[in-house]
């Protein structure tokens, strides 16, 4: 037994040996020291079990070889695959180059945040924004806070934050991602809530009955984007709306949640409200999200009448709501690529994404095919099959996308076989993410770009299913 404990080398001679001076160069002396002593703990342990142990260099390569795994961060960049477009879980809209380039050069620079070049006085980081959202809407007057929850909850505050009614169709009260509901966000912005109508049918007397009440702060009209109700329905269209909230002297609020800036059928793509149309039909406030199908970063847009956009950013809550230099240099730069919409779906990824055609995708899918079935190793047929894709995040719910992707069915036809495959793909270099639909697991390629990098990856898939 001290025989073994001697053969176990101190921590200066791993440190000293050509794996642990590598660790030292990449993750400084203070964490090399520390992973080799847990790495010579577990080798006492070993030494006491009687079992073989490793020399200087081994214990040192070992030490480094944890020191690289814990350094890879959580937020790691994955293949998404799953066919929809927009997905809340892997980040919704990815960036323009230009809002990138915009982003990290505000990151590496102080910048004019709440700074006018101009006089030298203290700015407004609202000016960033402010002239192009009203070029592109149409508004009187923009802010921006970091969601449309946030968009919400700050109008609501306050227009009707001192127990004001806010009147909205029972059919309109949504429930968004991570079990939000529209009754909580109204309860917290301290609005009282006054349902009118049915699930299915609210009319205009629903309106006009409510509106002669007390108390009434405003209306709201939310779009429902990510359900649909059809059959025998009734909804009163926001123009309407905006006359009987003018009549009765209370603002009109239009909550469109994954608002867009453009006509979406000039893509082939089921219309969408724009916010322009919102603005033209009177709604005194409209707030939108930037990460959906605008193609931006996270955040959340109030535009409309210009007093109550002062009022709104005069509430404290908007300093606890207020977007970074980082995220309004984003917004700036993708905000931009719209004054040129003839090269729009060149430019956004998220509007390249969805307007890409079928057969583009097959014609990518044929050509992986041989890597996806040399990567099965024979546990999976691999097909070449039609897909339907989906926008995601709360657009067009019921719409789809013609799409191709990869099928993987196990040989054996066992669904362990799936989650061994579902789970192989998730710890590829790059993971993978896929979804798994009557008995196979499905790669939807309509969000793949970079096949070269996706096959090279696809190549290491043996290691994981062995």
């Amino acid at each position: 037994m001290n025989e073994s404990f001697r053969a176990i080398p101190s921590v200066d001679t791993v440190l000293k040996s050509a794996a642990g001076l590598a660790a030292i160069d990449a993750y400084g002396r203070t964490e090399a020291t520390a992973r080799i002593r847990l790495v010579l703990d577990a080798e006492r342990k070993s030494a006491r079990e009687g079992r073989s142990l490793r020399d200087a260099e081994a214990v040192g390569a070992l030490a480094l070889s944890q020191l690289e795994a814990s350094s890879v961060g959580s937020l790691r960049p994955v293949f998404n695959l799953t066919g929809t477009v927009l997905h809340t879980n892997l980040g919704r809209a990815l960036l323009a180059d230009a809002a990138v380039e915009a982003a990290a050069e505000a990151m590496r620079s102080a910048v004019a945040l709440e700074f006018e070049l101009e006089t030298g006085k203290r700015g407004e980081r609202d000016d960033h924004l402010r002239s192009l959202i009203c070029d592109l809407t149409g508004a009187e007057d923009a802010t921006v806070v970091n969601n449309n929850a946030a968009a919400v909850l700050l109008t609501l505050n306050t227009l009707a934050g001192h127990g004001g009614g806010a009147i909205v169709s029972r059919g309109e009260l949504i429930e968004i991602g991570g079990a939000f509901r529209m009754p909580d966000i109204m309860a917290r912005a301290g609005a009282k809530l006054m349902e009118v109508g049915t699930t299915n049918r609210t009319h205009e007397k629903d309106y006009k009955a409510a509106l002669s009440q007390e108390g009434v702060a405003l209306v709201l009209k939310v779009h429902t984007s990510n359900y649909r109700v059809e059959g025998f329905t009734k909804e009163v269209e926001a123009q309407t709306l905006a006359k009987l909230s003018a009549a009765a002297g209370v603002p009109l609020v239009n909550d469109l949640g994954s608002g867009t800036l453009v006509d979406l059928t000039r893509w082939g793509l089921r219309p969408e409200p724009t916010v322009g149309e919102a603005v033209r039909e009177e709604a005194d406030i409209v707030t939108f999200s930037g990460d959906k199908l605008l193609g931006g970063p996270q955040a959340g847009f109030i535009v409309g009448r210009k007093d109550l956009i002062s009022a709104i950013n005069r509430n404290p809550m908007k300093r606890a709501l207020r977007v970074d230099k980082i995220r309004l240099a984003a917004l700036e730069a993708t905000l931009k690529l719209y004054r040129d919409p003839d090269r729009l779906a060149e430019r956004l990824p998220t509007l390249r994404l969805l307007a890409r055609k079928r057969d583009e995708i097959a014609a990518m899918a044929n050509a992986l095919k041989p890597h996806a079935v040399r990567a099965a190793g024979g546990l999976f047929q691999v097909e070449v099959v039609d897909c339907a894709s989906q926008i995601g995040s709360g657009a067009l719910p019921l719409d789809t996308l013609a799409s191709v992707g990869l099928s993987f069915r196990p040989v054996d036809g066992s669904g362990s076989a799936i989650d061994r495959l579902a789970t192989a793909l998730r710890g590829l270099p790059v993971p993978v993410v896929g979804r798994i639909a009557d008995g196979a697991l499905i790669l939807d390629l309509r969000c793949l770009e970079d096949t070269a990098a996706f096959a090279a990856n696809l190549d290491r898939l043996s290691d994981g299913l062995a």
